[in-house]
């Protein structure tokens, strides 16, 4: 008996400082967690525990919704750029230097939370700064990124985060290696080499012809002086209705245009030309002196009636032009 009640005082100093030992810091608890499994997956308890005041580090949490039951498209397609961010930054600051954890708190797993929070969609981004140490932020409550349309690609977090933590490190974004598109991209290269210089023989003739250049480039300056890159940029109607049950092929004014418009306009420019070049270079060589002038007045009854139409669609762009040609007015 009195060597149990001996044994008890001398333990009694031991125990002692055992409760004077400080509990784990909650940031070297989890960031030697996240060094295996990152982002962490957070709970109610688990986010109220990394949240909460006051706090010597910072949490990167994303608040979502993965399951398909709740349509969050965003959601899922954001989650691989937001495993990549976590896993770069981690793995590039394997001490913890920035004092920066991840985690991923599903709808799932955190109703109370996103109640608490009023939030009413998902995914949420939000930024929790230290509220004590030597990073300690004056900001009041966690910031928030807002998300658009189309998910973002991880190094964009990334400079919004590191804009916010800039005394610290910052681990960039490293994208694994794509050996698909490696592999794909030299395939097609070396396939289209191959073809080049087995092809080549029979191809010289055609690159090589000042005909064949001389139409591509027609093609290009009459689609393009049409107003073909206007259409793709305003994303114009291909035609409209005139208000009187019929349809409207060409739009008033100089800033507005519809789709046939411009391919009407083209074809316009192109019998132009047509006819311009065969004058010029057709209707010379041609040895017989009657069928050469009534080349000579077909084509020019062509330039003549083209043009007539031509001025006729100017004058709808322009209401005040005042010129115009039969029989087009």
């Amino acid at each position: 008996m009195h060597f149990l009640k001996t044994l008890v005082v001398s333990l009694l100093p031991i125990a002692a400082l055992a409760d004077k030992k400080p509990a784990a810091d909650t940031f070297e608890r989890y960031h030697a967690e996240s060094l295996s499994t990152t982002p962490l997956t957070l709970d109610n308890d688990i986010y109220g525990k990394l949240t909460s005041a006051p706090r010597d580090h910072s949490v990167l949490v994303l608040l979502t919704a993965l399951e398909t039951r709740f349509g969050c498209q965003l959601c899922r397609d954001f989650q691989p750029e937001w495993e990549l961010l976590a896993k770069s930054w981690t793995k590039g600051d394997k001490k913890g230097e920035s004092r920066l954890l991840f985690g991923t708190l599903d709808f799932v797993d955190g109703k109370a939370t996103f109640q608490s929070l009023g939030l009413q969609t998902a995914p949420v981004l939000l930024l929790f700064q230290p509220t004590i140490g030597p990073h300690a932020s004056k900001v009041d409550g966690p910031l928030r990124f807002d998300f658009t349309n189309d998910p973002p690609r991880a190094e964009r977090i990334h400079s919004w985060v590191a804009r916010h933590l800039a005394d610290r490190p910052h681990p960039p974004v490293r994208r694994p290696i794509n050996w698909i598109r490696i592999i794909a991209i030299t395939t097609t290269l070396l396939g289209t080499l191959t073809f080049i210089t087995v092809a080549w023989p029979y191809l010289s003739p055609i690159v090589q012809s000042r005909n064949v250049w001389a139409a591509i480039s027609l093609i290009a300056i009459l689609l393009f002086t049409s107003g073909h890159m206007y259409n793709h940029i305003r994303k114009v109607p291909y035609v409209a209705g005139n208000g009187q049950g019929g349809v409207s092929y060409f739009a008033a004014g100089f800033s507005n245009q519809y789709g046939l418009e411009t391919q009407i306009v083209a074809g316009i420019y192109a019998l132009l030309s047509f006819a311009t070049i065969s004058l010029a270079l057709k209707v010379p060589r041609i040895s017989d002196p009657k069928i050469q002038q009534v080349a000579v007045l077909v084509w020019g009854g062509v330039i003549f009636v083209m043009y007539s139409f031509l001025l006729s669609v100017f004058r709808v762009k322009n209401g005040g032009y005042p010129f115009w040609l039969p029989p087009f007015s």
